[in-house]
């Protein structure tokens, strides 16, 4: 509940005209080694939180800062504390087996996919259960599992290796976020 609780609260403070940056729901070392406190500082405590910043001050274009936050608040949300074992389950496994035959195969997919991105960018899984980019940042309805492919999301801690970035990605996700994106039909 609580991502969407977080979506909510950026929700009704776009009618308001402000935004809030979403809390952690894990502490800034607990990702590690997939991302390190470092790269948490400087992705979560600097970039992300520039861009709730620069909306809330009508700072730089608005639409550029509302979907960069959006989209960071649904990145940072569907985290968890980093495990060896991390595989979906429930909505999250059925629409991976329906789509793409297993976890493995979808897996390679969206690395494919990912490493066609020239530059910088997102790619999610949809709730339909296709692997979708999104160019710079935009506000999708869709998005159930969402990646940072921003440089700013891997290069600390892995220089220009993205796959490597993308393999220890999986053990960080928190599928029971994931699932509930797919049962409701809504970010």
């Amino acid at each position: 509940m609580q991502d969407f609780r977080n979506l909510v609260t950026l929700i009704e403070a776009q009618d308001k005209q402000t935004l809030e940056q979403a809390k952690l729901p894990y502490g800034k070392k607990d990702l590690y080694p997939a991302k390190s406190e470092d790269t948490l500082n400087y992705h979560y405590g600097t970039l992300y939180k520039g861009y709730v910043d620069r909306f809330n001050k009508g700072e730089g274009d608005p639409d550029f800062n509302e979907a960069g936050a959006f989209l960071h608040d649904l990145y940072f949300t569907q985290l968890q504390e980093y495990t060896t074992a991390n595989r979906p389950e429930g909505a999250s496994l059925a629409l991976i087996n329906r789509k793409f035959k297993d976890f493995d195969a979808f897996k390679e997919e969206l690395e494919t996919e990912a490493m066609k991105i020239q530059g910088s960018g997102w790619i999610y899984l949809s709730r339909s259960g296709e692997i979708k980019t999104i160019k710079n940042h935009q506000i999708k309805k869709d998005i159930a599992l969402l990646i940072d492919w921003w440089e700013h999301a891997w290069a600390l801690d892995y220089q220009a290796d993205k796959a490597k970035y993308l393999k220890n990605f999986w053990r960080i996700i928190n599928w029971e976020v994931i699932n509930r994106r797919i049962y409701s039909g809504k970010d």
